[in-house]
């Protein structure tokens, strides 16, 4: 299961995160813009980093909050290196897909929108894909597998649990 894990922000991130506060500080509607930049340079929204903002910005934190939650590109957990993704649309449901997308979560030991401990691994909502012709597809990172079975989710994991060893 995912726990929680320590915020470890470094100085050269602080600085990146208070140069793009600055550059829409004083910008009507700053709040996203800056909020996705944010998430550009931690991978994600601690809420350390929604109070700098927030103080920056002069708003209350709930606000900084509210937008990170309402907004589904926002995540406020730190994503895996590779980030798996089902497809639940019709055609990739009808074929399989969500007896894919349990068997990825049995193998990891995640559900969606978790990360596995070492961080290697993280699984997100997904909808069509446009690649119905190959239905099931589940992707990792900008990786596309299609037709994949139950049988073929652990080969496909250790390939990536294989190339974060390199």
């Amino acid at each position: 299961m995912s726990t929680e894990c320590k915020f470890n922000g470094t100085a050269q991130q602080e600085k990146e995160l208070m140069d793009v506060i600055a550059q829409y500080k004083n910008e009507q509607g700053a709040l996203m813009p800056i909020m996705q930049r944010a998430q550009d340079i931690y991978g994600y929204l601690p809420i350390e980093v929604q109070e700098v903002i927030a103080d920056n910005l002069n708003i209350p934190l709930s606000q900084v909050y509210g937008v990170a939650t309402f907004y589904s590109q926002f995540a406020l957990k730190p994503k895996g290196k590779y980030k798996i993704g089902v497809c639940m649309g019709t055609a990739c449901y009808v074929k399989g897909s969500a007896k894919v997308l349990e068997k990825i979560q049995d193998t990891l030991g995640i559900g969606m929108k978790e990360t596995t401990e070492d961080g290697l691994f993280s699984i997100e909502d997904t909808r069509c894909l446009g690649c119905c012709g190959l239905a099931p597809v589940m992707m990792i990172n900008d990786d596309v597998y299609g037709m994949v079975t139950p049988e073929q989710v652990g080969g496909i994991l250790d390939k990536y649990r294989k190339e974060s060893q390199k």
